[in-house]
């Protein structure tokens, strides 16, 4: 008789222990996720939750503006996560290391849960400066470069590649949405203000 499947709740604890011991350094850190089917699909749910909760929010919150930011905060997301996927695919490809693939999205796309939640939690507490972003910006930078190390299991040389390409990919996405999105009409008369004063 075999064991029954975790549930989805048991699963994220499950992956978000695995991020924090990413994050530390530590080789155990893969074996917390799940690269099985199951679990690639487990993991594109919590992204979907992410996306809820960047678009979402800001409508909670009451912020003004929020419907048309909220929009432009989903497409913004999946076209940057989009792009930087299929650099890192292509990267793998390239390689020939296609098998890491699957690992590598499971648990990306758990980072991107975890520490989505840890950010909430923080600007909830009231707790959103400088120093707070540089902390979370380290963060993401440190569980990237573990991803690479011990989930794909890259060489150095091939994990500075795959950092590379993941950073050219997400400024092809950056640039894909300045070309098709319009700025926000606040951002925009910001703008304006700035070059009117410089003149």
């Amino acid at each position: 008789m075999s064991a029954p499947s975790p549930s989805l709740v048991q699963e994220a604890l499950s992956a978000m222990r695995g991020v924090a011991a990413l994050a530390m350094g530590d080789r155990k850190g893969p074996g917390w996720f799940d690269f099985s089917d199951r679990g690639l699909v487990g993991s594109f749910i919590a992204l979907l939750a992410v996306i809820g909760i960047n678009a979402g929010l800001p409508l909670l919150l009451g912020i003004e503006g929020a419907r048309g930011s909220a929009l432009r905060s989903v497409i913004t997301f999946v076209v940057l996560l989009g792009a930087q996927l299929a650099a890192a695919a292509l990267v793998l490809r390239q390689i020939g290391r296609q098998d890491g693939l699957v690992p590598y999205i499971v648990a990306d796309n758990w980072a991107i849960f975890t520490i989505t939640m840890v950010t909430v939690l923080l600007s909830l507490l009231g707790v959103g400066n400088e120093l707070t972003l540089l902390a979370i910006m380290l963060l993401v930078l440190i569980v990237q470069v573990n991803i690479a190390r011990l989930v794909v299991t890259l060489s150095v040389g091939q994990i500075v590649l795959f950092l590379i390409a993941q950073l050219v990919g997400g400024m092809v996405g950056l640039l894909i949405i300045l070309m098709t999105l319009p700025l926000p009409p606040e951002l925009a008369a910001e703008l304006a203000q700035q070059a009117a004063r410089a003149q």
